[in-house]
């Protein structure tokens, strides 16, 4: 991606896909057959799944039916994925199943001439003391082996019971607590030196304009997935927000 070169490259996140919800699957199927192809890049910037228990769970019926129309997808546009807090155990086995390539957190690019800094965006949301502990504990390679080596039946009560005890655990918090805290977001562009950002997590999709080192600096806000599908496209001319399709 060049500057002044013709294309367009995408950006999702928070899609928490689940058997549960089938008409945001379809619009997802929809996305990866209509809108996807052509493009130089699709970037999937975490919590593709409600949550992902282990690269064995592929075979499943439902993670084999997403991994299938990812990799007829891959095969016409580059698929990027960034972990996220839900699907942050994928592995070697989910990049070889889905055709997708696994990126950092963060990840810079050059999005046609302008710095870019990718990341799913928890570690954005540092006022919120207990969740960044428990994201400190579950990147561990030594709690994930151990939660690998469980069955896998116990792996997904175990998911769905953290699912549950993390929603609780929101309604006990305020709002800005889960949001990103304003120095985070200054530091991560400081230390990268990038005009602008892309982000998840927050489910508050958006365009802030931070005023970092005397420069104006750009952080765009991905929209869940959790009513309708979204996504961000980026061109040589600039980025918009889609939310029909």
């Amino acid at each position: 991606m060049t500057a002044g070169a013709p294309g367009r490259a995408l950006f999702i996140s928070d899609l928490h896909l689940d058997e549960s919800r089938p008409g945001i699957v379809e619009q997802f199927e929809k996305f990866l057959e209509k809108v996807a192809p052509g493009a130089d890049a699709l970037y999937i910037l975490g919590d593709l799944f409600e949550y992902w228990v282990g690269d064995d769970s592929i075979a499943m019926p439902f993670p084999a039916r997403i991994a299938a129309r990812l990799k007829a997808a891959a095969a016409r546009v580059p698929i990027r994925f960034m972990h996220g807090n839900r699907d942050f155990i994928a592995a070697a086995g989910f990049a070889a199943g889905t055709g997708a390539s696994l990126i950092a957190d963060p990840t810079e690019i050059d999005l046609y001439g302008a710095r870019t800094l990718l990341m799913h965006g928890d570690t954005l949301c540092t006022d919120d003391a207990a969740y960044q502990a428990f994201r400190t504990t579950v990147r561990d390679p030594r709690w994930q082996a151990a939660a690998l080596a469980r069955p896998i039946a116990e792996r997904i009560a175990i998911a769905q019971d953290m699912r549950l005890k993390s929603e609780g655990a929101k309604q006990g918090k305020a709002m800005a607590i889960m949001d990103v805290a304003p120095a985070a977001v200054e530091q991560a562009f400081r230390e990268s030196g990038c005009t602008q950002m892309i982000h998840g997590h927050t489910h508050r999709p958006a365009r802030h304009v931070h005023r970092v080192d005397g420069t104006d600096r750009i952080r765009w806000v991905l929209a869940d997935w959790y009513e309708r599908g979204s996504y961000l496209e980026a061109t040589p001319a600039g980025l918009r927000s889609v939310e029909s399709f």
